[in-house]
């Protein structure tokens, strides 16, 4: 063993992470109070309001990250994964018999003033969890033993979740996809996964046929045209598929109304050839040993199912203001004063914000309160309103540098527990910054999900500070002997 000395604590914390925390937590607590501002102001600090509030959540949350980089064993953390992971678990399921309908969802305890909503710390819990599985040295996670344990690790807390109503929680567990990916696991699988959504997006918007169409260009490219297996076969694969485009405009000009063809319907057509093709594509690819047929059969027919489910899942999972969201979002209906009242006012606030922005305290969308929750889920309005485009660009920038730091530190970082659980920070603040923000400029359904450290609440604050400097203990512990 060689020398090992105490590097102390200037060389083993990541003070550019700890910036970056600190920066986005002041910028929060300012735009809160502006967001709470009046005609009658009061004091940043005056406790009977909402920044006032903040501040106290904030010397908190300094207290907790102190404790967490000072006072606990950063071995802690991965001894103790499994009992918090269940431990959490618990506090997810009790809170949806013991809580009150808040605007649909049961997902809050209630302590007098103080509310606790145990789905933002259940981020920290499976993170730790799932960064304890995937370490240890015999995982694979392209085994089938070990990516089940994941999934399940990933998929339990997640469904309690969607049981509550808190559609917005439940999605940020999606992120723990990118954590897999970095772990081995196929970037198929990822593409698969945004395949499905843009099925059912278009299924939603254009039609099943549709739907079906580009599901089989998608199978005829990734399983002949770009692994370069064109060849006759696929070109006339290739021509049929345009002919196919084709089939509904034929139909309608060329079968009559009274015929036994019009009954039959185009869509009918594509499913028959559809299942003839999957046919073909098993039979070769077991003679013939191409494991990539087999695999496109299956994915085509899980497309198959997907999209002749897509309006069962609309109708009968979803539940009303979920479907009137994305039939908002989609542009499928206009409701600008009911379910898209939110998303129309803070598009309005942060478009009137222009380049530089109104000024601090001088937003009218945010002093007259037009947007609901702007303190909450809709912060980024503020942002965008009185400090305009510039202002929004300097917080996005800080989130992508903090998201970068971790990822760097992670990389450089010589265990892999450090390096996972690093990974799963990271996912979580970017799947909460993609889906706020998009949520804010319209191109999200309006869900519920707050902005990391700039939304009001004491839950959000602490869950994101004990994941935050969880991560910077594990790195601090590797960097303080050299």
């Amino acid at each position: 063993m060689g020398n090992f000395s105490d590097r102390g604590v200037k060389q083993s914390i990541d003070w550019k992470l700890v910036i970056s925390y600190l920066l986005l937590i002041l910028i929060g607590w300012v735009n809160i109070y502006a967001s709470v501002h009046s005609s009658e102001p009061s004091s940043i600090f005056d406790f009977s309001v909402r920044s006032g509030k903040q501040f106290v959540w904030i010397l908190t949350a300094m207290g907790l990250a102190l404790i967490i980089l000072f006072a606990i064993n950063p071995r802690f953390w991965e001894s103790s994964a499994l009992p918090l992971y269940l431990f959490v678990l618990v506090l997810l399921m009790v809170v949806i018999f013991v809580s009150k309908d808040v605007k649909g969802s049961h997902s809050w305890f209630e302590f007098g003033p103080v509310k606790f909503q145990p789905a933002e710390i259940s981020k920290i819990s499976t993170s730790l969890l799932l960064a304890t599985l995937m370490s240890q040295t015999n995982y694979r996670i392209t085994r089938l033993k070990d990516f089940l344990m994941t999934a399940l690790i990933i998929g339990v807390p997640m469904l309690v979740i969607l049981a509550e109503s808190e559609t917005g929680s439940a999605l940020v567990y999606v992120g723990f996809l990118f954590v897999m990916y970095r772990e081995g696991f196929s970037g198929w699988w990822l593409f698969s996964i945004i395949l499905a959504v843009a099925l059912f997006i278009l299924t939603l918007t254009a039609s099943p046929y549709v739907s079906l169409l580009v599901l089989i260009g998608v199978i005829l490219i990734t399983t002949i045209i770009i692994p370069g297996r064109m060849g006759v076969v696929g070109w006339i694969d290739l021509g049929i598929l345009t002919l196919l485009c084709l089939l509904p405009w034929v139909f309608g000009k060329t079968v009559p109304e009274e015929s036994f063809l019009a009954k039959v319907k185009p869509l009918y057509i594509l499913l028959g050839i559809c299942l003839c093709v999957v046919a073909t594509m098993l039979v070769r690819g077991y003679r013939e040993r191409k494991r990539y047929l087999s695999m496109g059969a299956l994915g085509l027919i899980a497309g198959i199912a997907l999209v002749f489910s897509t309006e069962f899942i609309f109708n009968n999972i979803l539940q009303d203001h979920q479907r009137k969201r994305i039939e908002v979002l989609l542009g499928m209906k206009e409701d600008p004063s009911g379910v898209g009242y939110n998303v129309n006012q803070s598009m309005i606030a942060i478009g009137s914000g222009g380049f530089s922005g109104k000024g601090f305290l001088n937003g009218t969308q945010t002093t007259f309160g037009f947007v609901p929750e702007q303190s909450t889920d809709f912060i980024f309005c503020t942002v965008g309103e009185e400090w305009g485009f510039l202002g929004c660009l300097v917080v996005i920038f800080l989130y992508v540098f903090m998201i970068w730091r971790i990822v760097i530190d992670a990389e450089k970082s010589r265990e892999s527990f450090t390096r996972i659980y690093g990974y799963c920070v990271a996912s979580c603040i970017f799947m909460h910054l993609f889906i706020n923000i998009g949520m804010t400029i319209g191109l999200m359904p309006v869900i519920g999900i707050p902005l990391p450290l700039l939304s009001y609440g004491g839950s959000s604050l602490w869950a994101f500070t004990i994941l935050i400097f969880i991560f910077i203990a594990l790195y601090r512990q590797e960097k303080k002997y050299y």
